[in-house]
């Protein structure tokens, strides 16, 4: 561990300094006009964040969505302060007034930084870690973008190398999921990911030591990480030399992640308030606030005081990031000439479009035959690998079981790895037994761009998954989550592996699409539509949650009208239905069953198949009602899971057939017939609702 940073060129003015108090004043009056918020750390960590954004970052604040820009995370998002404080003093677009409007309706400045709501924020953070995992994912994200575009460059000389800089808190660290984010990055060999961690010794119940005695930087290097510790100023500040010589050294190692220690104060040099819990998520309070100003040398009877001398110092970042970028476009000009072919698909890719003729490589299954969706799904992904070339993912150590491996004889694993299928650049992921940080990560690589991203686990293993999952949703990224074994249907793993409530527990998340198709055929629409979704074309994107199955369930006919979310997989003959069997996923079969008892019996049955809830509340109300016409009340919905999902498209009268308790251990097809889960249950559910309608 390296405790001493060597001699910097960084030239540090009186005028820095007193920008960087600039923003520790301008985090203490937000925070107090609002009356809510955490000041302290964004006071503590000013002298670093103004370093990243002003002195070591390459970016531009006229181009946030420069490709070759580094990102910058705040796995720390309760204190955003420390984020939009940079963000303004830089000139990315927020203004003093969006300062004064912090943490209210309609403001540039959440409490929490939002991606897509304010510009420079490259990640939605607060629960805390996941910023932590979303870093992770954009540095792999950055290394398997440089393998596509440009894998023959010599380290550093490409347009597409760059850093990945974070800052994480002792609550992040806390958290498994940035045990679970680092464990995978040091074993990838990250050295495109720097992590500052603020080691303030705070948390909301007071000093870390109630909860945390480990060695934090000797976990670190067990993960293989490079690791330094900045010792602070005497006088308990953030030393500026110190910081910038530890990232400059962070950045010269390149075979590993970057870890370091910064001992901070929170809240300093506030008088009464630094070192206190009270300063981590409450106002100061207006003597404190003046008295901290004083110290500073800031007049306290005035309040969000910026001098023309320290914005014009500030926005000075924005002529550095205009000749960054020129010479970066120098480089990437020349890559363009030198590699044509790459640069056409670096263009198509950046333009959020697809491979043209991509949807004929899609296979075809015959109907009649008997297919698992998760079988279906693994050939998918093969054939679209061939042909896809930024489509890349794996699983959590489930590929066998998820069918999740895109190319067996690639996978992203670093230099020195001695599996004979390692590539730095593989397609292949092995995320290991890691389910939330998968899902951050893959996040993570959502937001850095140019790659297209899935990841496997087991259906009920979305428990450990669903942060992730909410802020996937949250952001509207185009990540795809498969997740097999869906059902009781998965047999003698028993209660514990069996999806009961996991089906109505993600579609209740707003924006998150969930498919759950019938058969091979519809698996195949499914993933259609989800790359169809991808593309700029379309609009704002959304994650997808794929429910399939580890059994085989019949194929039948296809129709391109399963990509509606709903719609009518066979009609009622002999007249117009009188009942309708709404069916998801390998439950679809029973009401196919039940519709022919029904038949036999004289009762015209429609079978409707909805893969995706979300994909049918899309349509117009003409097409709801054409599929689930008003007029036919006599309606029976099965799934094997809990029913929430089902009482809006059955009615009063209606009927549903699903687990309302935990699973057992036994053969799939034993548990479907004791749980009653028979083509006799749903034509008996049906005829129960036509009573009820003809009462």
């Amino acid at each position: 561990m390296s405790t001493k940073p060597t001699t910097t060129d960084l030239e540090w003015t009186d005028l820095d300094q007193r920008a960087v108090d600039t923003a520790r004043v301008l985090a203490m009056d937000s925070v107090q006009k609002v009356g809510n918020g955490h000041p302290g750390t964004a006071m503590s960590l000013a002298p670093a964040a103004y370093l990243l954004f002003q002195k070591v970052m390459r970016h531009d604040p006229a181009d946030a969505d420069w490709t070759g820009r580094d990102r910058f995370v705040l796995s720390a998002g309760h204190s955003s302060l420390t984020l939009y404080t940079q963000l303004y003093l830089a000139g990315y677009g927020l203004e003093l007034d969006d300062l004064k409007a912090f943490r209210t309706w309609g403001s540039k400045t959440p409490g929490h930084p939002e991606y897509g709501h304010t510009t420079g924020v490259e990640t939605t953070t607060g629960p805390l870690g996941q910023g932590v995992a979303n870093a992770v994912g954009m540095a792999m994200a950055a290394r398997y973008e440089r393998g596509l575009f440009d894998p023959d460059a010599a380290p550093g000389t490409s347009p597409f190398d760059h850093t990945i800089w974070a800052i994480a808190g002792d609550g992040c660290l806390q958290e498994g999921i940035a045990a679970e984010a680092s464990s995978l990055a040091g074993h990838q060999k990250l050295g495109n990911l720097v992590l500052l961690w603020d080691d303030n010794h705070i948390s909301i119940e007071g000093d870390t030591e109630t909860a945390v005695s480990e060695d934090t930087l000797k976990r670190y290097e067990a993960y293989g990480w490079h690791v330094q510790r900045v010792a602070p100023r005497e006088n308990g500040d953030l030393d500026p030399e110190a910081l910038y010589a530890a990232f400059r050294a962070a950045q010269a190692v390149t075979d590993r992640p970057s870890f370091i220690a910064a001992r901070s104060i929170i809240a300093w040099p506030a008088p009464h308030a630094q070192n206190t819990e009270a300063a981590h998520g409450s106002a100061l309070g207006a003597e404190e606030v003046a008295a901290t100003k004083r110290v500073l040398g800031f007049d306290p009877e005035q309040s969000f005081e910026v001098t023309d001398e320290v914005i014009g110092h500030t926005r000075e970042a924005l002529d550095r990031g205009r000749e960054a970028r020129a010479e970066w476009e120098k480089v990437f000009a020349a890559w363009r000439t030198a590699n044509p072919e790459r640069a056409a698909e670096f263009d198509r890719i950046r333009a959020g479009e697809l491979p043209a003729g991509w949807e004929d490589a899609l296979p075809d299954f015959e109907a009649g035959t008997s297919v698992a969706t998760r079988a279906a799904s693994g050939k998918i992904l093969q054939a679209l690998g061939a042909v896809i070339p930024e489509l890349w993912g794996g699983s959590a150590d489930l590929a066998g079981s998820n069918n999740t491996t895109i190319d067996n004889t690639s996978s992203f694993l670093p230099e020195g790895n001695p599996l004979p299928e390692a590539d730095p650049y593989g397609r292949t992921i092995h995320f290991g037994i890691r389910e939330h940080a998968m899902a951050a990560e893959m996040n993570g690589i959502a937001l850095h761009g140019n790659t297209r991203i899935f990841g496997g686990t087991f259906l009920v293993f979305s428990d450990y998954m669903r942060n992730a999952v909410r802020l996937s949703a949250l952001m509207h990224l185009p990540v795809t989550y498969v997740w097999t074994h869906d059902s009781i249907g998965l047999g003698e793993d028993g209660p514990t592996h069996q999806p009961v409530e996991h089906l109505a527990s993600l579609r209740a998340i707003p924006g998150l699409n969930v498919v759950r198709p019938a058969d091979a055929n519809e698996t195949v629409i499914a993933w259609r539509e989800i790359l169809r979704r991808w593309t700029k074309e379309f609009g704002v994107g959304a994650p997808h949650g794929l429910a399939l199955t580890r059994q085989g369930v019949p194929t039948y006919p296809a129709d391109e009208n399963a990509a509606r979310g709903g719609y009518v997989l066979f009609e009622a003959e002999g007249g117009a239905p009188e009942a309708v069997l709404i069916g998801t996923g390998s439950e679809v079969q029973l009401a196919v069953a039940a519709r022919e008892q029904l038949q036999a019996a004289g009762v015209p049955t429609r079978v409707v198949s909805m893969p995706s809830v979300e994909w049918f509340e899309e349509q117009d109300q003409d097409y709801k009602d054409a599929v689930l016409p008003p007029s036919v009340r006599a309606r029976v919905a099965v799934e094997a899971g809990i029913g929430l999902t089902w009482h809006r498209y059955v009615g009063d009268a209606g009927r549903i057939v699903s687990l309302e308790h935990f699973g057992a251990s036994a053969d799939g097809k034993v548990l479907f017939r004791e749980f009653g889960f028979t083509a006799d249950a749903v034509a008996a559910a049906a005829r129960e609702s036509l009573d009820a309608v003809r009462r």
